[in-house]
């Protein structure tokens, strides 16, 4: 019985080392396939500055900062964006705020990791300071398997510049990655993982810099999931429809601060 045991223990063994290595394997392959997809590119044509609703209303900045969801990579018009989006909610304003003249901008660059950031406030900060900034990061930190701790810090480091300038801010954290199709599983559910760990990271630093966390993996992960229509045509970046999910769920957050004082 005993060299029985001792057969099945090696066999297992081998069995599990077998289904590792070619596990890796199909994890790699999938990292080469994922590398090599066409992506969606950066409009070149698209305004990074733009203000909406009555000039005659009172004016609030509002600038985006991150990677290429700060931009709307995936879209080819501003009004489809996050920030265009979120812009027009603003200057409509709801039944606890009137209409508003946003002047909107956004500092971010396609492929940002958190550790760009401090460029980016640097540049938001130029000029007229703004009133609220919101922050869409983390995506690319957690993909190239960053420690989530150190990208939480730098991001962190990021919020606590534009709160000691009075600037109010709204971090949207890292979305769920598990809803992207331009990989597949299982290196898909990787990628959803890492996502989750960078988010929680996330929200812990920019809570104790003093922003304002709106967790989109959470708030909108299945949606993304359930509905292809929110990916545009590279099934990484967001299309208008998606964009306009995230621009919902940051929207409370930011109407909030747009109406709170420093």
């Amino acid at each position: 019985m005993a060299g029985l045991n001792a057969r099945i223990g090696k066999a297992a063994t081998a069995g599990l080392l077998a289904a590792g290595v070619g596990g890796f394997a199909l994890l790699a392959g999938e990292v080469l396939a994922a590398k090599a997809r066409r992506y969606a590119k950066p409009t070149m044509g698209l305004a990074l500055r733009t203000s909406m609703g009555p000039v005659s209303a009172p004016a609030l900045r509002l600038v985006l900062l991150g990677d290429s969801a700060a931009i709307g990579v995936g879209v080819e018009w501003l009004s489809e964006t996050v920030g265009g989006q979120l812009a027009r909610l603003l200057s409509e304003g709801g039944p606890d705020s009137g209409e508003r003249h946003v002047l909107l901008s956004s500092v971010g660059v396609a492929g940002s990791r958190a550790a760009d950031l401090a460029t980016q406030v640097a540049r938001a900060l130029l000029g007229d300071r703004p009133d609220v900034a919101v922050v869409l990061i983390g995506a690319h930190d957690a993909t190239s398997m960053r420690a989530p701790e150190e990208a939480a810090a730098q991001l962190g480091q990021a919020v606590r510049r534009l709160r000691d300038a009075g600037v109010r801010v709204v971090v949207g954290t890292c979305p769920d990655l598990g809803a992207i199709r331009s990989i597949a599983p299982p290196l898909r559910q990787v990628a959803g993982l890492l996502g989750r760990r960078m988010a929680k990271a996330q929200a812990t630093a920019v809570q104790e810099a003093g922003g304002v966390v709106v967790d989109l993996g959470v708030e909108t992960g299945a949606v993304f999931r359930a509905d292809a229509g929110t990916l545009c045509y590279d099934g990484f970046h967001p299309s208008a429809d998606g964009y306009r999910v995230w621009a919902h769920a940051l929207y409370p957050a930011v109407a909030k601060a747009a109406m709170s004082g420093v």
